[in-house]
């Protein structure tokens, strides 16, 4: 198992790196839709009970960002106007979600009134959407350095929260979610993210961290930093509520030994879509 894990990880990686390397931004936003659309189908096979929608709406999902992909590497009036749609209505209301919502639904460890399961279907629809967006915009407009530094704070939040809650967790963070999970460890998620979000800020030209030091001061960075790490964590308990509803342990089985691609990004979920408001795009 564990050597399964470790190759389908290289195999990732490589196929991630050598997209972004690249001489053409074509390899990378095309793996963007292909993953975007297999964590949607992923998300409605966990909320949704009939088989087709899921199958219908992530494929149109594929062929939309497809689509939408060619519209932001034109430039004109089309690709300002879709822009000005995803900045203004729905990162907001998405971001509206995982502070609100998605809170109170981890806390209490059930889904609330109005998302029910299809209500949850059309906000996978929406979230998804928001995430593939968030990520070809810091992909193609603020460069693959702030793209990747953003997916290292979750990364860092991530592995940090393993290791701190194996090291020293005493104390269950969300035990009717995910039992395995400690406030010890969401600490030393927190601190690992905050401590990456300012080193990168000072070391590393064009990343997020240093993007956001242009306008923010270091007390802000703290904040950011503090407040996109704990949202990575509700973004995991969050799948982890939807998959205990479903009495499934992956979102799918679609990468050998990791279960699916939305159990890989489930801290992307919310973060991507904060992290490009707080950026300003």
């Amino acid at each position: 198992m564990l050597g399964q894990r470790i190759l389908t990880a290289l195999v990732l990686l490589f196929i991630v790196v050598a997209t972004l390397l690249s001489s053409s931004v074509w390899p990378f936003l095309i793996l963007l839709c292909v993953l975007a659309g297999c964590a949607l189908w992923e998300w409605l096979r966990l909320v949704l009970h009939a088989v087709w929608p899921r199958w219908v709406v992530s494929g149109l999902a594929v062929l939309s960002m497809l689509g939408l992909s060619w519209t932001w590497t034109q430039p004109g009036d089309q690709l300002l106007f879709w822009q000005a749609g995803f900045n203004s209505v729905l990162l907001p209301l998405v971001a509206v979600f995982w502070i609100i919502p998605a809170v109170l639904m981890v806390l209490r460890a059930r889904l609330v009134w109005p998302f029910g399961p299809r209500v949850l279907g059309v906000y996978a629809v929406l979230n998804v959407f928001a995430v593939w967006y968030a990520l070809s915009t810091f992909f193609l407009r603020f460069g693959t350095a702030c793209l990747l530094s953003v997916l290292i704070l979750i990364w860092c939040a991530d592995i940090a929260a393993y290791f701190t809650g194996r090291a020293f967790g005493r104390h269950k963070l969300a035990p009717q979610v995910s039992p395995g999970k400690t406030w010890e460890g969401a600490v030393g998620g927190v601190l690992a993210a905050t401590l990456w979000l300012l080193a990168s800020a000072w070391w590393w030209p064009g990343s997020f961290g240093a993007r956001l030091l242009e306008h923010w001061s270091i007390t802000s960075l703290i904040a950011i930093g503090i407040f996109l790490a704990s949202v990575s964590i509700i973004g995991d308990l969050f799948e982890s509520l939807l998959k205990r509803r479903a009495g499934v342990k992956d979102s799918s089985g679609l990468l050998p030994g990791h279960g699916g691609v939305y159990d890989r990004i489930d801290a992307v979920m919310p973060v991507a879509p904060l992290a490009l408001l707080i950026l300003g795009a």
